[in-house]
């Protein structure tokens, strides 16, 4: 005879009982295998479905047998599609992570990697993002596709900076918080990390990313960038440097747009281009040559803050004048 079963992704499946080999159920130490002990679970927790990779395919037939050897009637089967790395191979671990938690490790927010995932190897016309309540109403088993699905992070990525965008900035903070945490930066004397979300979301496609590239708005820095500083910490910028530093130090409105024009009137009364203040400012205010506008980067910095390190950089620029 045959075991013959309706696979929910598969569709109508039939195996020849006499394809399989003898069935042991109990190893010779007693201990019982793992087709057995799995009927047995199932049975005892009164499962309905079982949902599973298709690599496990070869042992429904089985456990069916077994099912029915114990007078029980077998749940239904759905056997979806393994996972492929970017190289078609099954993804394993040296394709990265593959565990959940490695993922918040990485900076990947639960709502994003919900959505992809639900997305490899299922598709609902051309959506792509999906509330969790959509998912629920718009999923079934029966549409997932019974090719395999390679694993693609460059969409995971997109999905993820999607998140970090349109999440409210105090949702995103209480998993950027965990980040800071994880790589041991003190986050109480800064900006507030909503602040920081709204500036950074754009330019970072994970928390963890986000965490390490804002590390300076909450940490000082004894060094500049070696490149960054030999190409604008030069004696040339000293002048600028200083009348900003006037300006700055007591400066009555310390946001973005305000500080835009403060460095703007710099600019035009020394008659530079703006790129000639700004670029010397954001290697003294963030140790390179990247960060975010300089405005907002001068905003997230903070006022006392900005003036220590612009005073730091002044130091540098004196001690390399002097052959130091």
């Amino acid at each position: 005879g045959s075991v013959v079963f309706e696979d929910l992704v598969r569709g109508h499946i039939s195996i020849s009982n006499e394809e399989l080999d003898d069935l042991v159920i109990a190893r010779p130490d007693g201990a019982p295998t793992y087709n057995f002990t799995v009927v047995v679970d199932d049975m005892d927790m009164n499962i309905s479905h079982v949902i599973r990779g298709d690599d496990h395919i070869n042992n429904t037939p089985r456990q069916i047998n077994i099912y029915r050897a114990l007078g029980a009637e077998p749940p239904v089967f759905a056997h979806v599609p393994m996972i492929l790395g970017d190289d078609g191979a099954r993804l394993s671990k040296r394709h990265g992570a593959v565990s959940v938690m490695k993922y918040r490790d990485m900076g990947y927010l639960p709502q994003a990697l919900l959505n992809y995932l639900v997305r490899l190897g299922w598709s609902y016309g051309d959506q792509e993002i999906f509330s969790r309540r959509e998912m629920i109403e718009a999923f079934d088993i029966k549409d997932v596709n019974r090719k395999a699905a390679a694993f693609d992070h460059d969409k995971l990525n997109w999905l993820n900076q999607h998140y970090m965008r349109s999440l409210s900035p105090q949702e995103v903070a209480e998993h950027l918080a965990w980040q800071f945490d994880d790589l041991g930066i003190n986050t109480e004397q800064g900006p507030l990390l909503s602040d920081l979300i709204n500036v950074q979301a754009e330019r970072c496609n994970t928390l963890r990313e986000m965490a390490e590239q804002s590390r300076f708005f909450y940490e000082d820095f004894d060094e500049f960038d070696a490149g960054a500083a030999r190409k604008h910490l030069r004696p040339v910028v000293e002048q600028p440097l200083r009348a900003l530093r006037e300006r700055l130090r007591d400066h009555a409105h310390w946001e973005p747009e305000a500080l835009n024009e403060a460095i703007k009137f710099v600019a035009a009364e020394l008659e530079v281009g703006m790129g000639k203040v700004a670029q010397p400012l954001r290697v003294a205010l963030t140790g390179s040559g990247i960060s975010p506008s300089i405005d907002k980067t001068l905003w997230l910095v903070g006022q006392q803050r900005a003036v220590r390190r612009i005073d730091h950089a002044l130091e540098y620029i004196v001690v390399r004048a002097a052959g130091g």
